[in-house]
C-alpha cells in the first residue's frame, strides 16, 4: 500500500505564488518518476511537471518558465514551486508517483487525492 500526501494548495492573486508538495509513504522500494497533473472541472488531466530518481525534468508549454519542479529523494517528497500564476492556472493539481513496492517487484503508479488551486484576477 501506498499513499501520497499533498498540501499547499489554497487561493492566490493573479502574479502571485504558491508552493505545492506531496509525500510518498507506505511500501516504498524506489520511485522512478514523481510528478504533478492537473484538471478543470469537464476538461481531461493534463501534465504540468514530471521529474525523474535522477533529476531530470519536463514541463508542460503552459508552464515553462512559470514553474519549477523538485524532489527530495530522502523524504520521498516531490514539490511544484509556482510563480506568476494566472487565471488560467486555477484547477485542481493530482500528484503522481511510479513506485517499485521491493526489489523483486514492478513499478506501479499511484495518484493523491487532488488539492484546488485557484488564481483570483
Amino acid at each position: 500500500q501506498v499513499q501520497l500526501v499533498e498540501s499547499g494548495g489554497g487561493l492566490v492573486q493573479a502574479g502571485g505564488s504558491l508552493r505545492l508538495s506531496c509525500a510518498a509513504s507506505g511500501s516504498i522500494f524506489s520511485i522512478n518518476v514523481m510528478g504533478w497533473y492537473r484538471q478543470d472541472p469537464g476538461k481531461q488531466r493534463d501534465v504540468v511537471a514530471l521529474i525523474t530518481s535522477g533529476g531530470s525534468t519536463q514541463y508542460g508549454d503552459s508552464v515553462k518558465g512559470r514553474f519549477t519542479i523538485s524532489r527530495d529523494n530522502a523524504k520521498k517528497t516531490v514539490f511544484l514551486q509556482m510563480n506568476s500564476l494566472k487565471a488560467e492556472d486555477t484547477a485542481v493539481y493530482s500528484c503522481y508517483a511510479d513506485v517499485r513496492s521491493n526489489r523483486l517487484g514492478q513499478y506501479n503508479v499511484y495518484w493523491g487525492q487532488g488539492t484546488q488551486v485557484t488564481v483570483s484576477s
